[in-house]
């Protein structure tokens, strides 16, 4: 089977991550691969930020963690030492499609790899607090910043999970 399907199909969402940071050549293949994702009419307009540092990384658990609602000391990233963020320029029309398109390119290309993803929501509203306007103004970024999703990397603990059985009657020929 072509290499591109077979990631595709057995590509599944880890819930259980080990603790060591994946390689650095890892992590910027999966962010250029990130680069790659088709955008609407070529604008580019999203971009990525990895939080590789523990203690940032913890602190923006933290705070997915809190507006998640979930108890303390859950962590919402189940251990992935990798999170990269995905945010995209409202300005653009297009923006949530192409941001999405990017955390696909960038769990394929960890899968691809032999690394575990899983993709988890509440970046817009981590980055639509202060602490993190604070850190899209310091990166250079000017524009109307939002987070569409994280994508938390690391080598999964355990057995890949299987793939669930696909619902019927979801391809229609006219």
């Amino acid at each position: 089977m072509n290499e591109v399907l077979k990631a595709i199909r057995e590509r599944r969402s880890i819930r259980k991550f080990r603790p060591e940071m994946p390689e650095r050549e890892a992590i910027d293949t999966i962010l250029e691969a990130g680069l790659y994702a088709p955008s609407g009419m070529n604008r580019q307009p999203v971009v990525t930020i990895a939080f590789t540092d523990k203690e940032q990384r913890d602190r923006l658990a933290e705070l997915n963690r809190q507006i998640g609602g979930w108890p303390e000391g859950f962590d919402p990233f189940y251990g992935a030492p990798l999170v990269i963020a995905v945010l995209a320029d409202r300005s653009s029309p297009t923006y949530i499609c192409d941001g999405s398109l990017v955390m696909q390119n960038l769990m394929l290309a960890a899968h691809s790899l032999g690394l575990g993803s899983i993709w988890i929501h509440r970046a817009k509203e981590e980055f639509a607090t202060p602490e993190y306007q604070e850190l899209i103004s310091s990166l250079g970024l000017t524009g109307d910043w939002e987070g569409i999703g994280h994508c938390a990397i690391g080598y999964y603990d355990g057995e890949l999970p299987r793939a669930a059985e696909r619902k019927p009657n979801r391809i229609f020929y006219i």
